[in-house]
């Protein structure tokens, strides 16, 4: 049987967070290439944020391009009040490797802890299928379609679940399509 591999990172979670990004767990460690959330050069998400806020996929890469820049994300992070996390605190891989279908859920985050620490907070927003699932499942509610949001109460917070497409490569769309859900869901909410 595979092991139980813990969360290598600790919650992003600044004290003016309006969004709460979550996805479902790290690759394996010799896919990063930094510390920090979504660390695998082959995942769009900092090219979403760099094409979307910056009109330019490689805002957050190295000048060599072979790392993503954490100061520069954390950075931009802080000054647009978002925090960042995973569904999971931690998992068995069955198959060894990045893919959140073989990702065996151990341990969930503990979502009102975690707003406890977040009192701006009013938007979940589920970065894949995989952390929609755990999230609907942990919130008992509907499941939204890609774009869209379901509503719910925590912590006598009304707020909304955020459903976009997965950042990876392995998803079947296009970047700049990607881009435009995250650019709807931000020019809605800011």
């Amino acid at each position: 049987m595979s092991s139980i591999e813990k969360h290598p990172f600790s919650l992003f979670l600044p004290t003016n967070a309006k969004w709460l990004l979550l996805g479902s767990f790290p690759p394996p460690r010799k896919r990063w290439s930094m510390e920090f959330y979504y660390p695998n050069l082959q995942n769009d998400m900092w090219r979403i944020f760099g094409l979307l806020f910056f009109a330019d996929k490689n805002y957050f890469l190295l000048p060599d391009k072979t790392a993503f820049d954490k100061e520069k994300i954390v950075t931009f992070l802080l000054s647009k009040g978002i925090a960042m996390g995973d569904t999971a605190r931690s998992v068995i891989r069955m198959k060894g490797n990045a893919s959140d279908a073989f990702l065996q859920v151990v341990e969930p985050l503990d979502l009102q802890q975690v707003l406890l620490q977040l009192p701006h907070c009013k938007q979940v927003v589920a970065t894949g299928q995989k952390s929609a699932d755990t999230l609907c499942r942990m919130l008992g509610i509907a499941m939204p379609i890609i774009g869209e949001s379901s509503e719910f109460v925590l912590l006598n917070r009304s707020m909304r679940l955020y459903r976009m497409p997965s950042s990876s490569r392995a998803y079947p769309m296009k970047l700049e399509q990607k881009a435009n859900f995250y650019k709807k869901l931000f020019e809605e909410n800011l």
